[in-house]
C-alpha cells in the first residue's frame, strides 16, 4: 500500500568533533536502513552539539553536512531528514531542517520560527534568540502518498502552527528536537501526544542522546500516533526507533471522530465570553 513507510529515528550521541559526527550519523543511516527504513530521521544538532552549533555554520546545500546527507540519500535510496545544521547566509544564522530524496535531491527546507527563549528559575536559562535568525516559511514534503510537516524543538509548543499543517493535508509531522532535563521531564510526551491528538496526526521527535559535557539532552525520541498514543520511544541513550505508519489511520481517525477544523460561519460572532460566578 503506498500509504505505508517504514521508518526509523535515529538517537545518537553527538560529540565535539564534527566530522567525527558527520561519519557516526553515517554509520547509523546504514543500520537503520538495513533495518528497512524507508524515511529516515536524524536528531536535532546531529553535525555540533548546541554549545558549539554555531561556531560551525556552513552553507546548504553546499556544506559538509549538506554533502554527507545528500550522498547517504542517494547511496541508500532513502528520504532522509537531516536533523538539523547551524546554516549561515547573508550574515545570518538559521537553525534548519533539510530533507532530501532517494535521488540525493534537496527536497525541502525548514529554519526554525519559533526561539528558545526560556528562563526556568532552578532549571535552565537559555536565550535562542541572540545568535539565531528565525525563519518565516513552513515546509512540508511528500513521501509516497503521505504529505509531512516540518517542526524544530520549541516550535513543539504552538499548536497553531500544527493546525495550519494539518489544513494543508499533512499526515505527519517531524520535529528534529533537543529538549533539555528540564523541559523534557515537564512536557517532552505531553506535547507530542497533544499535537497528535488534537490534529489527528502522527507526530516524531528526534533527540540527541543524553551527554555528559554543555547542555545536556532529554533523549526519549518518540512516535505517536494519530489518537494520541505512544507507538515507540527511546530511553536515553543511543538507539534506533522503528516504526511502521500508515496515512489510512489518519483517515479512519478522522472520519470516526471528526474534527472541526474550520471556523464555522459566525458562531464566533454570536458566541460571548462571560465573567460570571456561576
Amino acid at each position: 500500500m503506498l500509504s505505508k513507510i517504514r521508518t526509523a529515528l535515529i538517537q545518537f550521541k553527538v560529540g565535539v568533533n564534527k566530522s567525527a559526527n558527520l561519519l557516526k550519523a553515517s554509520q547509523f543511516i546504514e543500520l537503520a536502513k538495513n533495518k528497512g527504513g524507508e524515511l529516515i530521521a536524524l536528531p536535532e544538532y546531529f553535525s555540533t552539539p548546541i554549545y558549539t552549533f554555531y561556531n560551525h555554520a556552513e552553507n546548504i546545500p553546499d556544506g559538509p553536512s549538506s554533502r554527507i546527507l545528500a550522498e547517504n540519500a542517494k547511496y541508500h535510496k532513502i528520504y532522509l531528514v537531516g536533523g538539523t545544521i547551524p546554516e549561515e547566509e547573508d550574515g545570518n544564522i538559521y537553525n534548519t531542517c533539510t530533507v532530501w530524496n532517494p535521488e540525493g535531491e534537496l527536497i525541502a527546507k525548514y529554519r526554525k520560527i519559533h526561539m528558545c527563549d526560556i528562563e526556568i528559575p532552578g532549571g535552565i536559562k537559555l536565550k535562542e534568540s541572540e545568535i539565531v535568525s528565525p525563519g518565516d516559511k513552513m515546509a512540508t514534503f511528500h513521501v509516497k502518498d503521505i504529505k509531512v510537516g516540518l517542526g524544530i524543538c520549541y516550535d513543539l509548543r504552538f499548536e497553531e502552527m500544527a493546525k495550519l499543517y494539518r489544513l494543508s493535508g499533512c499526515k505527519l509531522l517531524i520535529y528534529p528536537a533537543a529538549f533539555n532535563m528540564t523541559t523534557g521531564a515537564l512536557h517532552w510526551e505531553l506535547m507530542q501526544r497533544s499535537r497528535a491528538n488534537d490534529n489527528q496526526l502522527y507526530v516524531f521527535t528526534i533527540s540527541p542522546a543524553r551527554g555528559t559535557e554543555g547542555y545536556c539532552c532529554w533523549g526519549h525520541s518518540q512516535v505517536t500516533d494519530p489518537l494520541g498514543n505512544i507507538v515507540v520511544s527511546a530511553g536515553h541513550g543511543e538507539e534506533i526507533l522503528l516504526a511502521n505508519i500508515d496515512g489510512k489511520m489518519c483517515d479512519e481517525v478522522r472520519q470516526k471522530m471528526p474534527i472541526c477544523l474550520h471556523r464555522r460561519p459566525n458562531i464566533y460572532d454570536t458566541v460571548k465570553i462571560c465573567d460570571s460566578d456561576i
